[in-house]
């Protein structure tokens, strides 16, 4: 990829967090001219504030913006960034026009005011009908007023820009507290010595579910566990806290770079 923006002088690169995160990282990208890009747009799954003034600080003339959206959605997505709105790091933007949107409580159902995290909820003339020949599935993701119910842990900020925080299914239930991996996993790459990490639920009697984090060292380092767990301590709630470190060569992806935890999940369950 990078050996065609030097060839062909591209000029914008669509990426997900995870591909952002390999070029701001590693050493590999300053092996090639990439100075004809001008624009970036992240999507595809939480981009932190960390990373992307990161990216900045080493690529400091590329625009970096990100989007948010579902196959559902259709063509155009669910919020977008104008330039002036990328200046706003970790948002995904502010809602596209005709879109609406609310945050609701997953157990209650009920509607939540701005900066309180519950479900993201769409509705508008560009979200789907239905899904073909399931009407079981259609139900289950549309209510009768035509709400679409995404699965995205987010909240809306005062002036209305969107933060995708984590998917519901995915959060890791702590003695009844939600905790995001994708916060985690933020944080923990925001240290100088992790190259990629990947955080996960891991059974637990007491609690339900721990946070573990599988972590990829950067080259020559001897970053340790405990290390990793007091890293993670010192700027988290109790409940937040990575419980269980290992140490991998590489974080399993999809081929779009979305980080597989189901992988990893039986991963630490074939060790038990």
């Amino acid at each position: 990829m990078l050996g065609t923006i030097e060839k062909y002088r591209v000029t914008y690169l669509p990426l997900v967090p995870p591909i952002l995160l390999a070029v701001t990282k590693t050493e590999i990208s300053r092996k090639y001219d990439l100075k004809s890009l001008h624009s970036v747009l992240c999507g595809g799954a939480p981009l932190s504030k960390e990373l992307t003034e990161e990216f900045i600080s080493r690529f400091p003339s590329i625009t970096i913006m990100q989007g948010y959206g579902l196959t559902e959605t259709t063509a155009i997505g669910a919020t977008t960034d104008t330039q002036e709105e990328s200046r706003h790091y970790g948002t995904a933007g502010m809602l596209c026009p005709n879109t609406g949107a609310k945050i609701v409580d997953p157990d209650s159902g009920l509607a939540l005011p701005p900066n309180q995290r519950g479900e993201l909820w769409l509705r508008g003339p560009t979200i789907m009908k239905g899904y073909f020949s399931n009407p079981e599935a259609t139900t289950s993701a549309l209510d009768e007023n035509g709400w679409l119910r995404t699965g995205d842990l987010c909240y809306i900020d005062n002036e209305g820009y969107v933060f995708v925080v984590d998917r519901l299914k995915e959060l890791i239930k702590y003695k009844g507290y939600q905790v995001a991996p994708a916060e985690l996993e933020a944080l923990l790459l925001s240290h100088p010595e992790i190259a990629d990490v990947g955080v996960i639920p891991f059974p637990d009697k007491e609690a339900g579910q721990v946070p573990m984090a599988y972590i990829v060292r950067k080259q020559g380092s001897t970053l340790s566990e405990a290390t990793v767990v007091d890293f993670v301590a010192k700027q988290v709630a109790p409940y937040k806290k990575v419980r269980r470190v290992a140490f991998v060569s590489g974080i399993p992806k999809t081929t779009a770079g979305k980080t597989l935890r189901k992988d990893l999940i039986k991963l630490s369950v074939s060790r038990l």
